[in-house]
């Protein structure tokens, strides 16, 4: 006979497999020390989470901080969220499973209420676009010195600049807040609805990106979202590529198409284009990631009559192009592609 266990007690058990638990759920983060570092609850790619995989001063294992939203908790809440469970019950289901032990009793007294997916997944968005109204054009700041440094020369209302965006000093021992200038990105939704906000942290003394283990994360929902660059052309034609900086590369030696970053291989996959597109200029980095997401979006897109066809750049991807051949060689190259 099973007896019955606590959700203190399956909570306890999660946390002494903390990194067993974060391998399995979030292996799109890594282990930075005692410390298991994701993007979100989502699982997506980023710093911003930071999960304990060891008790430590009184502090228990499992117990995580998303420092971008302020939200935090257990390994159970965590699950939740990331499973998009409608009850406690189901979420300890799955716990049960990945601890390998029977499951609880059919009829368990949970003894608190669970944040919802959605609620934060809403509570990301609206610090995202808190962050992104506080941010300022990016002309004549360390951003615009940034980009021109990277030999990109395409802006828009997509893009801000902000002097001092907190971040969680994860490259140090110290649990302090720390600030950085940050070159804000504004993801949007196919009806333009701010959905998130991608930072990209700079050194202040020298203008380069900052000298973090992550200097890039995102705040708020990306899946299915993108970076938009809009140049009132043929609107039947969509640039979609990986990171902001390689898409901006062609969007420089091509400012008549409209573009949308991705931010990461792994969204690229998964990005939904507006209606209306006919034409979707996949502009992926040469490697597998890049490869691998292309051929996941064509195949998707195929199946609803999108035409989709690939530029691939000559080098690692198309900043490292827009650099070494200059803006008007890769425009050539770009347009015999196409």
């Amino acid at each position: 006979m099973t007896r019955d266990v606590s959700v203190a007690e399956i909570s306890a058990d999660l946390g002494a497999r903390a990194e067993s638990f974060c391998r399995a759920y979030f292996s799109e983060g890594c282990r930075q020390g005692d410390y298991w570092q994701v993007g979100d609850t989502s699982g997506a790619a980023g710093r911003s989470l930071v999960i304990r995989l060891q008790a430590q001063d009184g502090r228990k294992a499992g117990r995580w901080t998303d420092y971008a939203t302020g939200e935090f908790g257990d390994l159970i809440d965590l699950l939740h969220a990331k499973l998009g469970s409608t009850s406690l019950k189901e979420t300890i289901t799955e716990a049960q499973h990945f601890l390998g032990n029977a499951p609880i009793s059919a009829n368990p007294a949970p003894s608190r209420t669970l944040k919802s997916p959605a609620a934060s997944n809403t509570t990301r968005m609206v610090s995202a676009r808190r962050l992104f109204a506080a941010g300022k054009p990016v002309l004549g700041t360390a951003a615009a010195a940034y980009l021109h440094q990277r030999g990109i020369a395409r802006f828009g209302p997509a893009l801000q600049y902000h002097p001092r965006v907190y971040f969680r000093g994860a490259d140090t021992d110290s649990d302090q807040p720390r600030y950085a200038p940050a070159l804000l990105a504004k993801i949007t939704d196919n009806q333009g609805n701010i959905t998130g906000c991608a930072r990209t942290y700079l050194d202040p003394n020298t203008g380069r990106i900052a000298d973090l283990s992550s200097p890039k994360r995102i705040l708020g929902q990306l899946h299915g979202n993108a970076v938009r660059f809009w140049s009132a052309s043929d609107p039947d034609d969509l640039i979609v590529g990986e990171g902001l900086e390689n898409t901006l590369s062609v969007g420089t030696s091509l400012p008549e198409f409209n573009l949308a970053s991705c931010l990461t291989a792994t969204h690229l996959g998964l990005f939904m284009p507006p209606s209306g597109i006919k034409r979707i200029w996949i502009a992926r980095d040469d490697d597998a990631a890049g490869e691998r997401a292309a051929h996941i979006l064509s195949a998707k897109l195929g199946t609803v009559g999108i035409e989709c066809r690939c530029l691939v750049p000559k080098l690692g991807d198309f900043n490292e192009d827009l650099l070494a051949f200059g803006k008007d060689t890769l425009r050539r190259t770009l347009l015999l592609a196409m």
